[in-house]
């Protein structure tokens, strides 16, 4: 009963919505079967007891239509979404590349974000001081690995890298659910896996352009994340004015689902009383 499709300029996007208020948009990851629904799932029905709640599948993912990675622009994806739905400005909310285009949106589109908040967003693909050497992380290569394999296997490997307790999270059901949406689909992950490693973020923000964020922000990230090391979180709470970090302990790159009850208190005491 959440489910809505829209039509923007250049797309149709299928997203979820539910509740009333401060519009939140919720931004999922870049992830082979990522959706807005299966990367809150246990975050939208409590977000929206404050919050008009909307999780989109953004070109290129879900039911949303196909993207061409070479031209593909996440922000103005997001931009275009906010104008078919009649919203001026709204809370972005953005896991790993959700968060990476909340960044750019709260950098390059102001006006159009009220809050800022972001759970293990990539901001470069170079290593940090601390962050291994080689190129993109272990998680990042089999994430692009696994654009050319979703199987449930293949899916099984990622998920698990994804989170901190395997044997809680990484189950046989949410890998056969992910791998079920991602072969669903299989234009969406041919477009992916043809353009990467550009793909699945085309354009980058501006890291020297960080600092001149408005917008309040909360930067949520897993310690033991092994997809993108929390030193982008330290990085980011350094550079944005207005921000505050929380830095979670035994979570890996999904800290809305591993820590899904804080999660949500933290969001919605940010959102309502910044």
């Amino acid at each position: 009963m959440t489910s809505r499709y829209v039509r923007t300029r250049d797309w149709k996007i299928h997203y979820h919505e539910v509740g009333e208020g401060h519009p939140l948009v919720l931004l999922h990851g870049g992830g082979p079967g990522a959706t807005g629904w299966s990367n809150y799932s246990p975050n939208i029905e409590a977000l929206a007891r404050n919050f008009r709640v909307i999780a989109p599948d953004m070109p290129g993912w879900g039911d949303s239509d196909a993207a061409d990675f070479a031209t593909l622009d996440h922000v103005e994806a997001a931009t275009q979404l906010l104008d078919a739905l009649g919203i001026d400005k709204a809370a972005f909310v953005g896991n790993s590349m959700g968060g990476h285009t909340s960044l750019r949106l709260a950098v390059e589109r102001p006006e159009r974000v009220s809050h800022l908040v972001t759970m293990g967003p990539p901001i470069q693909m170079k290593p940090f001081l601390f962050g291994a050497g080689g190129g993109p992380t272990e998680g990042l290569k089999i994430m692009f690995e696994t654009y050319s394999d979703a199987t449930p296997e293949g899916m099984r490997r990622l998920v698990e890298i994804m989170v901190y307790d395997k044997a809680r999270f990484a189950t046989p059901e949410l890998c056969q659910e992910r791998s079920d949406a991602a072969l669903a689909r299989p234009e969406h992950l041919r477009a992916i896996a043809a353009a990467a490693p550009k793909a699945p973020i085309p354009i980058w923000l501006d890291l020297a352009a960080v600092s001149g964020i408005t917008a309040p922000a909360l930067l949520i990230h897993g310690r033991d994340d092994r997809v993108v090391s929390f030193e982008s979180t330290l990085f980011l709470a350094a550079n944005i004015p207005d921000s505050r970090a929380v830095l979670i302990n035994r979570c890996g790159h999904w800290a809305q689902l591993e820590h899904a009850d804080e999660f949500n208190r933290l969001v919605t005491d940010f959102v309502l009383h910044h």
